[in-house]
């Protein structure tokens, strides 16, 4: 079982960066196609169809409903959690009906100051996830690493942790919405994706006080904002 486990952990982590790749990719190249604008039909169903990610990514993270999957061996909780979060969020990609038009363009000067904001919301992420486990993140240290108490990851209160207590989060938005030239798409998935984030942060600070206690409500008072700076 356990060599089993590890392969299925191992694959998961797989199919959990491949489906980064392929965001970055389609972000990138399939969704700066400049195409007619289609109506707000293809907008409403790709709301729907990331309503269905965002529901499992916030519902099946929380710990009481993963007491609750005793179907599921607890080595592998996590990781067939990461299994299905990637297949959805593969599939939202797969099925994103075009929506169209183009928001703005922008030139000169001001293209590369948004690309220089792309890439510092680029360097937030990595410096984000550099201070957790990715192995964990990805399902995959539980089945390697026979965990206690005293093993659990510390809560992160350093580096961009210090300016807002969700910085992957802040490096995402800014990494989608300062494309110099932002098509309809682009502009709806990070509208669509930036408001399931804003709508999942409580949920998820809730668990983590659960988790951490005193010392993520001391860190509340001490980093006041949740994902941008004097807004939110």
């Amino acid at each position: 079982m356990d060599a089993m486990a590890r392969l299925i952990a191992w694959l998961g982590g797989g199919v959990f960066v491949a489906s980064l790749a392929l965001c970055t990719w389609w972000f990138i190249v399939p969704l700066g196609v400049e195409t007619p604008f289609r109506g707000w039909q293809p907008l409403v169903a790709n709301a729907l169809l990331l309503t269905v990610f965002a529901a499992h990514h916030s519902l099946f993270a929380r710990p009481w409903v993963q007491r609750r999957l005793t179907v599921i061996d607890p080595l592998l909780q996590r990781s067939s959690y990461v299994w299905l979060a990637s297949l959805l969020f593969i599939a939202v990609i797969l099925l994103w009906i075009p929506v169209g038009g183009v928001a703005y363009r922008l030139e000169g000067p001001l293209a590369w100051i948004a690309i220089g904001v792309q890439l510092a919301g680029v360097w937030m992420i990595v410096e984000s996830v550099r201070g957790l486990d990715a192995l964990e993140l990805a399902g995959i240290r539980q089945v390697i690493t026979v965990a206690s108490s005293s093993d659990r990851r510390p809560l992160q209160v350093g580096g961009p942790y210090g300016w807002v207590r969700h910085p992957l989060y802040l490096g995402w938005m800014l990494a989608l919405f300062a494309s110099p030239r932002m098509t309809g798409d682009r502009l709806a998935f990070a509208a669509l994706t930036s408001f399931y984030l804003v709508i999942a942060v409580p949920w998820e600070e809730a668990s983590l006080r659960q988790s951490f206690g005193e010392s993520y409500r001391r860190y509340e008072r001490n980093v006041r904002w949740r994902i941008v700076p004097y807004l939110y």
